[in-house]
């Protein structure tokens, strides 16, 4: 099976960031705009065995990548919170 782990690693990361955001809308829509935000940012990773897995978690360990994801997803919750596909904020 074929995956983008960069993904798995956005999906991770996420819920750790958003502590940090209490009074932004987390619906499903504003989720997968900030997902869709910080994946557009980022050269897809993709994997399609345990070896290409392990390759990944080893350059999700270097302090740069974590710090550029962080950064752009940081950004992307800003640029959502600020404009959301909807009218009122939904918790």
């Amino acid at each position: 099976m074929i995956e983008n782990y960069m993904e798995e690693i956005i999906d991770k990361m996420l819920p750790k960031v958003l502590k940090e955001y209490p009074n932004i809308c987390t619906c499903e829509k504003c989720m997968d705009d900030i997902k869709a935000l910080t994946l557009n940012k980022f050269m897809p990773l993709y994997v399609a065995s345990q070896k290409g897995i392990l390759y990944s978690k080893m350059n999700e360990l270097e302090y740069q990548f974590k710090a550029d994801v962080l950064n752009q997803l940081i950004q992307s919750i800003n640029k959502v919170s600020k404009n959301p596909r909807h009218n009122m904020a939904i918790k």
